[in-house]
């Protein structure tokens, strides 16, 4: 046992010794410009109100699931739930999963088999790779957003093959060009799967649903633990699909149930996010506030995740330990996460504009 220990400990000094060591830290009052929580709704107090609500008026919503949905689990508060969502999302059927790990996790896994071919855009979300590894399907990558560099693979493949994206690229900033990657897959006879986790609640529902592609997407995830504050998932799809992942989908059939009080999060958060639209304008106001600073930022004008670039490590650690300092939270990235070393700023519908002022004066002060 000793020589696996000494193993793991060489590995994790390794890591300590360029810099990119990852450790637990508590979520501290600084400024926040590095979470998810972009429309603020993760403290939202109006929001928390109705849930409490809620549980007041129908204490038994506290209790817990018990089991997998395919034992005990199951619920008609839960059924109603994903028959919500699917009527939100204009499509046929959801199913409601813990995470949007778990959920790419069992679509990748399940749909996928050894005599499969699925092309990832190459900065796809790591959820993503995972679900096609256990599924041994054979894994092409192509360069980020390249639509002529997709369609070479596509022509290689001969179609029958499945094209993964994200709709707005976490470590990026940056959005896939989806109805071109729409027409893409319907000349080659290819399932495109579009993963919306940081779009859904900044763009309304997502891009698909914002665009009406969602008869022309073959599945569809939403996650809730970004914009609308809360965690889980959906994948949207047709009822066939649905129904081959309820029989088929590890990470659903061997996963206890999620329990009610977590549907009245999320039926009061769709509801939320319906009747509330200034706060998707409001961060849209501090988007170009950022935007209009005067620093070069790779990302979309439109994107609530800015990215500025670095040369080192060293550089980036500097600028992000200053910022710390002065008591802004950013979230610095390194390789082997992301292939050049990034300051990923998140911007919100409740950081005001003195806030990004004084972020991007900092910024500028140790650059």
């Amino acid at each position: 046992m000793s020589k696996i220990l000494n193993s793991l400990q060489l590995s994790l000094s390794e890591r300590e010794r360029k810099g990119i060591k990852r450790t637990l830290k508590l979520s501290s009052s600084r400024i926040d410009f590095y979470s998810n929580d972009y429309l603020g709704l993760a403290k939202n107090e109006s929001l928390h109100q109705q849930i409490l609500n809620e549980f007041i008026a129908q204490p038994s919503l506290l209790y817990g699931s018990t089991g997998a949905r395919l034992i005990s689990g199951n619920s008609s508060y839960l059924n109603e739930m994903e028959k919500l969502i699917a009527n939100e999302h204009k499509v046929e059927a959801a199913l409601l999963f813990s995470s949007g790990y778990n959920a790419n996790l069992a679509l990748f896994s399940t749909l996928l088999s050894r005599h499969d071919t699925v092309l990832v855009d190459e900065n796809i979300h790591r959820s993503v790779y995972d679900g096609i590894k256990l599924s041994n399907a054979k894994k092409l990558k192509f360069k980020h957003n390249d639509l002529d560099h997709l369609e070479r693979l596509l022509q290689r493949v001969g179609g029958g093959c499945f094209i993964a994206v994200e709709s707005l690229y976490s470590m990026d900033g940056d959005f896939a060009p989806l109805i071109e990657l729409v027409q893409l897959a319907d000349k080659y006879n290819a399932a495109l799967v579009v993963d919306e986790a940081h779009a859904f609640g900044v763009f309304g529902y997502g891009l698909v649903h914002q665009l009406g592609l969602q008869c022309k997407v073959f599945a569809t995830v939403v996650t809730y633990g970004k914009a609308m504050g809360m965690s889980g998932a959906s994948i949207l799809a047709n009822q066939l699909v649905i129904d081959y992942l309820i029989n088929y989908a590890s990470p659903f059939i061997y996963t206890t149930a999620i329990a009610n009080f977590h549907m009245v999060g999320l039926r009061k958060g769709y509801q939320f996010i319906k009747e509330n639209k200034s706060l998707q304008e409001r961060l849209q106001h501090n988007i170009k506030h950022f935007r209009n600073s005067g620093l070069t930022s790779s990302s979309n004008k439109n994107s609530p995740i800015q990215i500025l670039k670095f040369e080192s490590t060293n550089q980036l650690t500097k600028v992000k330990n200053k910022l710390e300092d002065a008591g802004i939270n950013t979230f610095a990235v390194f390789p082997p996460t992301v292939a050049e070393e990034r300051l990923r700023i998140c911007l919100h519908a409740f950081n005001t504009q003195e806030e990004i002022n004084q972020l991007v004066e900092k910024i500028k002060e140790n650059v």
